[in-house]
């Protein structure tokens, strides 16, 4: 049940030289046998034990979790530790704060995010892309913003918000796509306090929180900024739940949204600890590898590892407390269920909906119950496509996003939809 974590060892030794946190021991249990699996910086060991085993922690699940978490393409909601714990098929006993300090390596060795990929072909020529990176400064509540930006093509505006404690970065390959840029300009920016947008003067005084009103303030006032005209739309994750704000709260401005990963709300079940959302913010725990660790687990498996590693390290870059105060608004402040989501029909506003059928946050059948309210112009869920689909799987994302890319030019005018 557990024979390919032996053939691992060397994924092992990378991940060692880059954590302190070893050696652990891991108790794991399934309903007819028990296994201690010993980890250091130089060697994996696993033996029979029997239940009164001394581990740091344990890790429970039935067999056939343990075996559809260890093939190549597992079913939706078994592809990684962190998303059978949100999915309620893993029980994490014992020390939790060492399991979450090993989360990384953890999945590293229980999940396929580790096979060595094969090498992209070198390039024989080097280029420069055609996407223009650019500061815009501006005020807002009362304070001063150096905003950063990336645009290309043009033709109807297309602005892209980010996923929570991420960065703009996630819409490198759209802005990069050459059909896509030709009919619309493509703009990418980063929140304040994410990539290269600073936090504002005297941020070291103050706790980072992000609101619903400032959300959506703030994304106004950057399209009024940059005097786009009917722009339409496109966020995942709290962005997939912005656009329902900003075409609730001022639609009749927009040519359209989009919703990537879009639902009324998020149940806060991504750790299982008493304090979920403090374990991405502590002094025991390096914040970088554990959101790095998480969001593995919301990606699909048949996405390509390389995108999948690059969606990984966006997170293991972002600022001490951001990924914590972006989920106050996806988990509490932007909460829609008591909203008057039936104002989300009105025609001014068209809304696009894509929910991956990998992800254990924004569910299909969350996505769904959404479409089943509002009516949207599409929805649809793609298949074999997790929380990112922009980032850890492009190519299979355009093909779901020209559909409705041709929907919007189809029924765009100057004037708008």
């Amino acid at each position: 049940m557990f024979e390919k974590l032996l053939d691992k060892t060397r994924t092992a030794k990378i991940l060692s030289s880059r954590t302190i946190h070893t050696p652990i021991l891991v108790n794991l249990k399934a309903k007819r046998a028990s296994f201690l699996l010993k980890l250091s910086n130089d060697f994996i060991e696993l033996t029979p034990c029997d239940n009164s085993v001394n581990s740091d922690f344990t890790l429970e699940a039935t067999e056939f979790a343990w075996r559809e978490l260890q093939k190549p393409f597992p079913k939706p909601g078994f592809q990684c530790l962190s998303t059978m714990r949100r999915t309620q098929n893993l029980k994490v006993k014992g020390n939790t704060k060492k399991f979450n300090q090993n989360l990384l390596i953890l999945e590293m060795l229980f999940s396929n995010i580790v096979d060595n990929p094969p090498q992209d072909d070198l390039l024989e020529v080097p280029f420069i892309e055609k996407t223009r990176g650019q500061y815009l400064n501006l005020s807002f509540e009362n304070l001063n913003y150096r905003i950063f930006f990336e645009e290309a093509g043009s033709g109807i505006p297309l602005v892209c918000l980010h996923t929570a404690g991420s960065d703009s970065r996630q819409y490198r390959h759209l802005l990069n796509d050459g059909e896509i840029t030709k009919k619309f300009r493509v703009i990418a920016f980063d929140l304040p306090w994410h990539g290269k947008s600073s936090p504002p003067n005297g941020f070291a005084e103050t706790e980072y929180r992000l609101t619903t009103l400032s959300y959506i303030n703030l994304v106004r006032t950057f399209v009024d900024a940059l005097n786009l005209e009917k722009p339409l739309i496109m966020g995942c994750s709290i962005g997939g739940r912005a656009v329902l704000h900003l075409a609730l709260s001022f639609g009749d401005k927009l040519g359209g949204v989009i919703g990537l990963q879009s639902a009324l709300f998020a149940e806060d079940r991504s750790i299982g600890d008493p304090n979920p959302k403090d374990i991405l913010y502590r002094s025991d725990v390096h914040g970088g590898e554990i959101a790095g660790a998480l969001m593995a687990g919301m990606t699909a498996p048949q996405s390509p590892q390389h995108e999948r590693w690059e969606t990984i390290w966006h997170y293991m870059q972002g600022g001490p407390g951001v990924f914590k105060g972006d989920l106050f608004y996806y988990f509490d402040d932007g909460d829609l269920r008591d909203s008057s989501v039936s104002d989300l029909k009105s025609p001014n506003c068209p809304i696009y909906l894509l929910n991956g059928d990998y992800d254990v946050s924004a569910t299909p059948e969350m996505g769904n119950d959404l479409a089943q309210l509002i009516h949207p112009e599409h929805f649809e869920v793609m298949k074999e496509m997790g929380h990112f689909p922009m980032s850890e799987n492009p190519e299979g994302f355009k093909r779901y996003l020209v559909k409705i890319l041709d929907k919007v030019i189809n029924g765009y005018t100057l004037d708008g939809p």
